[in-house]
C-alpha cells in the first residue's frame, strides 16, 4: 500500500488517502456500479487466449486432475493473503477499517463467497486505515497480523490479534503491538512472518536508512512478542521508493524473500527477490543474496499492470505452489482497480522460484491440484460459452476488437441506444458480469428472470479493463436470465451513455 519516500509528509498523507479511497471504492463493486466502455482508440497486443492451461505459468511437475477451471479476479480488494486449511481457502485483502475474510472450498468460487468480518477495534488509536492483514497458525491458535492507525497515516503501527479457537475465521481478541525497540515510534506496515531454523521473525516495511518504506526484520520470542531490535535490509528494486510486502518460500536449502517495489499506484509496481541459506542468521544483512532484476512485473501484452503485494499458498493436495497477488487492468497511475488474482508458480533448475509472467485477467487456468471444483464457466459477448450459456441482443449494438488485451477474447459489445438489451441465459446458481469501464459510460437497468430492475452506473473516472460490474444473488440451480438494458442516461461526470458487455462468469453452486 505505500508511497515514495522522497515525497513531503503532506504529499505522503494525500497519496495514502487517495490509495485508501481506491480501496473503499473497490468495496462497492460487487453489489453496485462500476463501468464498461467503448474500445480504446489504439489497440493493444492480443490477449492471452482464455482457454486451456495458462500460457506462461511455469511447469511444476505432474498433477492430479482438477475438477474444473477458473479465471481471475478472485476478489476486488488489494494486498491479498491466502492459505488453504482444513478443506477451505481463506483469503483476506485490504478493506479499510475492518478485516474481512473470504472462505471457500474452491478457488473458483472465492469471488462469490460471502465476506466474514473477523476483526474490528473500538480503540481509536488503532481502528482506522487497516492495511494488509496476514494470518498464521502457531500451536492451536491463529494469529492475525495487521497494520492500523488513528486516522493519521504516519501513525501506522503493527498489531497482532489471537484467535479464540482453532479457526482462521475467528473470533479474535487483541494481543499486542509489535514494535522493535529501535523503531518503537516509527511508521510500520505490511507485517509478514519469517520462519527460519525453528525461530520466528517479524518482517515488515517501515522507516530505515534506505527508504521511508524499507525492509526490516526483527526477532520474535513467540508469535506476539518482539524480542530485539530490527535490522534493515537494503533490497534492490528498480525504483527509488518502497520495498514492502515481504513474503517467504522455503525450499532447496534456502529461504527466499520476495517483496514488492515502486509505488503501488504505478503500473511498474513489481516483485523482486533475495535469498538466505537455511543455516544463516537472517538478522545479519550480509547473509542475504540479492537476485538481480524483477521476478514478476507488468505484462502489457496481457493487459496486466502493477502486479505485486503477493502471497504464496499450496494446492489442496500439497503438490503445487501457487501465488496470489494484486494487479490492475490499466496503465494509469492509480490506487483503484487493484484486484486479487492467482496463478501457479514453478521452480528453476538452480533451485529458485519461477513466478512466471502475469496472466491476462480472463486467462482460463486449471484449478489447483485437489481442488474439488466445480469450476465456473464463461460466456463471451459474442455468444460463445464454455458451458450452458449464451447472450442475445436486441437493437443495434457496436462490436469490435479495439480493446484487445483489456477484454476477454479481445472483443466487446457496446451501445448508447435507449431500450437496447443484452440478455444472458445460463444454467447455474449465480452469474457475475465483467466488462471495461470508461468516462463515456452511463446507466443500465438490470433484471433477473424478468423481475424488478436494478440501476447500475457503468461510468468510471479512468478506463479499466474487465472490471467486475455485478454479481447476482444466489439462485436455485437451473436455467436463468439476466437482462442488461441501456437507458440512454448518464450522470453529470460522464461524457456519454454507453453500456458495454464483455464476459460473464457462471457458478454452479
Amino acid at each position: 500500500m505505500r508511497t515514495q519516500h522522497h515525497r513531503t509528509a503532506s504529499s505522503l498523507r494525500l497519496v495514502r488517502l487517495l490509495r485508501l479511497f481506491g480501496v473503499l471504492t473497490a468495496l462497492g463493486l460487487i453489489l453496485a456500479c462500476t463501468g464498461a466502455a467503448r474500445p480504446a482508440t489504439a489497440a493493444a497486443a492480443p490477449q492471452t487466449t482464455p482457454t486451456g492451461a495458462p500460457d506462461s505459468a511455469p511447469a511444476a511437475g505432474p498433477r492430479t486432475t482438477a475438477a474444473g477451471t477458473f479465471r481471475n479476479p478472485l476478489n476486488t480488494g488489494p494486498d491479498p493473503f491466502m492459505t488453504y486449511w482444513n478443506g477451505n481457502y481463506y483469503l483476506t485483502t485490504t478493506q479499510g477499517n475492518s478485516i474481512r475474510m473470504w472462505r471457500s472450498p474452491s478457488l473458483s468460487t472465492l469471488l462469490t463467497a460471502d465476506p466474514i468480518t473477523v476483526w474490528t477495534d473500538s480503540d481509536s488509536s488503532r481502528n482506522q486505515g487497516i492495511f494488509a492483514p496476514e494470518f498464521y497458525r502457531f500451536g492451536d491458535h491463529w494469529y492475525l497480523y495487521y497494520t492500523a492507525d488513528d486516522g493519521v497515516d504516519d501513525h501506522h503501527r503493527i498489531y497482532v490479534a489471537e484467535s479464540d479457537s482453532d479457526d482462521p475465521a475467528g473470533s479474535y481478541h487483541f494481543k499486542a503491538e509489535l514494535a522493535p525497540p529501535n523503531h518503537a515510534s516509527d511508521f510500520a506496515i505490511d507485517p509478514g512472518i519469517l520462519q527460519h531454523n525453528g525461530r520466528l521473525y517479524l518482517a515488515y516495511s517501515g522507516i530505515n536508512q534506505y527508504q521511508h518504506n524499507g525492509l526490516n526484520i526483527a526477532p520474535l520470542s513467540n508469535p506476539y512478542t518482539v524480542s530485539g531490535d530490527a535490522v534493515a535490509i537494503d533490497g534492490a528494486g528498480g525504483c527509488p521508493e518502497v520495498r514492502e510486502g515481504p513474503e517467504f518460500l522455503y525450499r532447496n536449502g534456502r529461504t527466499w524473500m520476495t517483496y514488492s517495489t515502486c509505488d503501488t499506484g504505478k503500473p511498474d509496481y513489481q516483485i523482486w527477490m533475495m535469498s538466505l541459506p537455511s543455516d544463516a542468521d537472517p538478522l545479519v544483512p550480509g547473509n542475504w543474496t540479492q537476485h538481480q532484476g524483477p521476478v514478476f512485473s507488468r505484462a502489457d501484452d496481457h493487459g496486466v499492470f502493477g502486479p505485486g503485494h503477493h502471497t504464496f499458498f499450496r494446492s489442496p493436495d500439497g503438490t503445487e505452489d501457487w501465488m496470489a497477488y494484486h494487479a490492475k487492468t490499466t496503465s494509469t497511475n492509480t490506487y483503484g482497480d487493484r484486484t486479487t488474482r492467482a496463478q501457479r508458480i514453478g521452480w528453476n533448475a538452480d533451485g529458485s522460484p519461477d513466478l512466471g509472467r502475469p496472466l491476462a485477467t480472463g486467462a482460463t487456468q486449471d484449478l489447483p491440484s485437489g481442488d474439488p471444483g466445480p469450476g465456473a464457466y464463461w460466456i463471451n459477448d459474442d455468444g460463445r460459452s464454455s458451458g450452458d450459456g449464451t447472450v442475445a441482443y436486441t437493437g443495434d449494438w457496436n462490436s469490435g476488437t479495439g480493446c484487445a488485451a483489456q477484454c476477454f477474447w479481445g472483443d466487446d459489445h457496446w451501445s448508447d441506444r435507449a431500450g437496447n438489451t443484452a440478455t444472458f441465459t445460463f444454467t447455474g446458481t449465480r452469474i457475475a458480469l465483467l466488462s471495461v469501464r470508461d468516462t463515456g459510460n452511463g446507466y443500465a437497468n438490470l433484471s433477473i428472470d424478468g423481475g424488478p430492475g436494478q440501476r447500475l452506473d457503468y461510468y468510471g473516472a479512468i478506463r479499466t479493463g474487465e472490471t467486475l460490474q455485478y454479481v447476482s444473488p444466489r439462485l436455485p440451480y437451473g436455467k436463468h436470465t439476466v437482462q442488461v438494458q441501456v437507458t440512454g442516461e448518464h450522470d453529470g461526470q460522464s461524457q456519454a451513455s454507453y453500456v458495454s458487455v464483455d464476459r460473464a462468469e457462471v457458478y454452479m453452486n
